[in-house]
């Protein structure tokens, strides 16, 4: 009926099975972008150590960690590494988020996951000061996996 991971024949949804997988390492890459003005960048960026974007690069991180707790039907997975980097542009936060773990199933949704509520948060964070920010083009940039 459909080519979809977590839909069957009769159209049922259902987690998949990757019980017979065997773990390989593997590590997912996502990236979003908060276009906000100018000056709301400035301000960001103009925050001494401890401010918002070290806010949103923590609340990326433990987001990864509970990617299984927001999406029904993913797998929990053992994280064992995971990165958000946010960059203040002219216009824009730039968010990159990697997830690393050993699994027999990918980590793409926890980069996905960690690089959106990275961008939410800034988004929070400067929403008092910029009405018009928007987030934008949230997508995955990188997979791979390799025997252990």
């Amino acid at each position: 009926m459909t080519d979809l991971s977590h839909v069957d024949d009769s159209g049922e949804v259902h987690m998949v099975d990757v019980g017979d997988k065997p773990p390989m390492r593997r590590r997912a890459v996502a990236r979003a972008r908060v276009r906000m003005a100018a000056a709301t960048a400035a301000t960001l960026r103009a925050l001494p150590k401890g401010d918002a974007l070290v806010t949103a690069q923590v609340a990326g991180i433990m987001a990864a960690k509970r990617t299984a707790e927001l999406i029904p039907l993913c797998h929990p997975l053992p994280l064992s590494h995971v990165d958000v980097n946010l960059d203040v542009a002219r216009g824009a936060v730039e968010i990159e988020a990697a997830a690393e773990t050993t699994a027999p199933t990918g980590v793409e949704m926890e980069a996905l996951v960690a690089a959106s509520v990275a961008a939410l948060t800034v988004y929070d964070m400067a929403k008092a000061i910029d009405k018009e920010m928007a987030i934008e083009d949230v997508h995955l940039v990188e997979k791979t996996k390799e025997a252990v």
